[in-house]
């Protein structure tokens, strides 16, 4: 503030020719006082990016009836062997495969289509047709699957084999048949399940309830996904740049962030601060004042992996903290110096 008043002192004792020459010797000299302006990183062009609601990461499964299904729905498929039995009729005991066009070879009942229904349906629709066939009155079937394609938990990701479902384990009995978690391996794990419309998505975290509670039973069927720990990219007036890595611990926020980072430079534009997220084929942004989100006046977002988290420089401040108001005072008084010699 001083300097600029100084300035301003300086530049009001200037007239005429005098005037006009340190203004055009300023114009002259202020491109190559700033070269810093021209170099700086602005993020994505603007057609790249479009604006967005900016929310918690990733929405976990809190539905008990989609965590603790009662029984799995998992369907019939060609390739299945299925084991039929009849109670209170010992003597109908029969293992068949389900063949290659959903049907499977049933004694009395010839071929019958199975693939698609669940072991309820199956059981229902064979003793349907046992009733019609006259072959026994209101039957109580029951059908158990014991090999084939659609019996195993499929894990793929960073930790990746097949386990056979026997029962219905739990996801960490899963994980652990594949080597457990590393530590590289986030512990938000991703269930697809045939019948269910949405990925199930589940957090074992670090904190004993809340991995007992996220424990949940695994079907025949089930693929369960295993994510890498992400990283969060940092660019522009933070004193430390680069990459930093999420962790099991907890979700990583804004704050945290700039912790990590041995906070912001005074060159920054607090104001503008942008969080660039790829959604889809998309790039996303959202702006924030950084110094409202540290004093709490501001929400704290939460940060997803590959998000990049840009604090551009303000080219005023960088302008003044760079010595180039020194190299215009200069230029102002040597005017001044020049005026009184005449």
């Amino acid at each position: 503030m001083i300097a600029i008043k100084y300035l301003s002192s300086c530049w009001s004792r200037l007239s005429g020719r005098t005037y006009c020459r340190a203004l055009l010797t300023l114009a002259a000299v202020l491109p190559f006082t700033v070269p810093s302006a021209h170099a700086q990183f602005n993020g994505p062009p603007p057609g790249l990016i479009v604006p967005m609601d900016f929310a918690a990461p990733q929405v976990l499964t809190t539905d008990e009836s989609v965590l603790y299904p009662p029984a799995s729905n998992n369907p019939l498929r060609p390739g299945d062997t299925i084991n039929v039995r009849i109670y209170d009729v010992p003597d109908y005991t029969y293992s068949a495969r389900i063949s290659r066009d959903g049907t499977a070879p049933i004694p009395l009942l010839g071929l019958v289509p199975l693939a698609g229904l669940t072991l309820t349906q199956a059981e229902d629709f064979l003793a349907e047709k046992f009733v019609a066939a006259g072959m026994f009155n209101d039957p109580l079937v029951l059908i158990q699957t014991t090999d084939g394609p659609g019996q195993n938990i499929t894990v793929i990701g960073e930790t990746h084999g097949v386990v056979p479902a026997i029962g219905a384990p739990r996801l960490m009995e899963v994980l652990s048949a594949t080597g457990g978690l590393p530590s590289t391996v986030s512990h938000i794990i991703t269930i697809l399940r045939p019948g269910v419309n949405e990925p199930i998505v589940v957090n074992l975290g670090n904190d004993p309830a809340r991995s007992a509670r996220a424990n949940i039973p695994i079907f025949a069927g089930d693929t369960v996904i295993t994510s890498r720990v992400g990283i969060v990219y940092v660019l522009g007036a933070f004193k430390a740049t680069g990459i930093v890595p999420l962790n099991n611990y907890g979700p990583l926020t804004l704050t945290q962030l700039t912790a990590l980072s041995s906070g912001t430079n005074y060159t920054g534009r607090f104001d503008d601060l942008r969080i660039i997220r790829t959604v889809g084929n998309r790039r996303t942004v959202a702006r924030f004042d950084i110094k409202k989100v540290i004093n709490g006046k501001a929400p704290d977002p939460v940060l997803q992996a590959n998000d990049i988290v840009y604090l551009p420089n303000s080219t005023l401040k960088s302008f003044f903290l760079g010595g180039t108001l020194n190299t215009l005072l200069g230029f102002v008084s040597l005017a001044i110096s020049l005026e009184a010699i005449r």
